[in-house]
């Protein structure tokens, strides 16, 4: 009963947040409202803390549902644009670069913090690689954070704003509805399919767990349940509020030098990423809006719900996603390797030239 209690006010104000949002027809309002809102109670010292299954059991279903949208159809239609997914990988991994530069020189950090603060991975996977490099943990994971709020309010605003909604069907023919009994063992399966990415270590476990899962048994034609919108509300609501507990009294001051750089870097990758999607719209098939998101250089369960939401290509758009997390995971720390010689030999020339 203690623990309930515990977290009964953060729960109260993410679910106020996420109502007054969609009362206000904000985007993405489950998702955002209680970001923002546990996000400003959290800067003021207003405790809001999280459980930590919360967050899991949020990504859970945001990945089982997302699971659901991969019929035979839509793997056909993702083989054929399988080019496209590989420019995204290497895309993200060279705005990544481009974001460690910038973080390196105007920063003040070193460049191991500057690549895993800058790197387009998971931010729990890019702080666990920092910290096993010897990086200021508490730097990436700041750095993080202010990217994903960046994304998360801005993407969907502009897409809101130029009406970017409805305007690419692919992958939504799945069925909408929901067998209770189906339910339980479709989220049995994906818990357990998130318990064994964990115990292997794997990136992104209630993520990519649950995504696998539901992925695989819709492939296989068996169609256990739909998510019911409730359930993918309230796990929109939690990942929300776990998002908004990063947000500790003190944030914005604590590396302002850090945080003003990771800004620019943000706005620099919008940026980038707007030009490459008009660019790529112009020969391909897929909607600009669906590349935009594939492209975009937010969070996995952060962009997908966004497509999910605004119903914009879902499929390619995770396809998009995982892609680049398994790229930037899986190259992150050959490329830290490989370049902090080259940037630190390069600064320590520069320094030394400098009267």
């Amino acid at each position: 009963m203690n623990t309930v209690l515990r977290y009964l006010p953060g729960f109260a104000a993410a679910l106020a947040g996420a109502l007054a949002a969609e009362a206000l027809k904000l985007p993405i309002p489950w998702l955002l409202g209680s970001l923002l809102a546990t996000a400003v109670l959290s800067l003021n010292n207003v405790p809001v803390k999280a459980p930590s299954f919360g967050r899991k059991a949020g990504l859970a279903v945001i990945g089982t549902s997302l699971g659901l949208y991969f019929t035979p159809q839509m793997a056909g239609v993702l083989l054929a644009h399988w080019p496209l997914l590989v420019f995204g990988m290497a895309f993200s991994i060279a705005l990544g670069i481009i974001g460690s530069i910038l973080v390196y020189r105007y920063a003040g950090v070193d460049f191991t913090t500057a690549w895993y603060a800058s790197a387009m991975g998971g931010a729990s996977e890019m702080a666990n690689m920092a910290d096993q490099q010897g990086a200021q943990v508490a730097k990436v994971v700041s750095a993080h954070s202010l990217r994903v709020l960046m994304i998360v309010t801005i993407v969907p605003f502009f897409y809101q704003y130029m009406g970017y909604h409805h305007t690419d069907s692919s992958g939504l023919s799945q069925s909408t509805t929901v067998h209770w009994g189906g339910l339980a063992l479709l989220f049995a399966c994906s818990f357990a399919a998130a318990r064994l990415f964990e115990w292997r270590k794997w990136s992104n476990p209630w993520t990519f767990g649950p995504l696998l899962a539901a992925t695989l048994l819709t492939l296989a034609g068996i169609h256990l349940s739909a998510v019911p919108v409730s359930v993918s509300h309230i796990g929109q609501l939690f990942i929300g509020w776990a998002l908004g507990n990063r947000f500790a009294p003190g944030f914005f001051r604590s590396a302002p030098r850090l945080l003003g750089v990771v800004a620019v870097s943000v706005s620099l990758s919008l940026a980038l990423t707007a030009a490459a999607t008009y660019l790529l719209a112009q020969i391909s098939t897929i909607p600009l809006p669906t590349l935009g998101l594939g492209l975009s250089p937010g969070g996995v369960a952060e962009m997908t719900i966004t497509a999910k939401v605004l119903q914009l290509g879902v499929p390619i758009v995770t396809a998009f996603h995982v892609s680049r997390m398994v790229a930037v995971v899986g190259t992150a720390g050959i490329l830290c390797r490989k370049l902090r010689p080259r940037f630190e030999k390069k600064q320590a020339e520069t320094l030394a030239k400098t009267p």
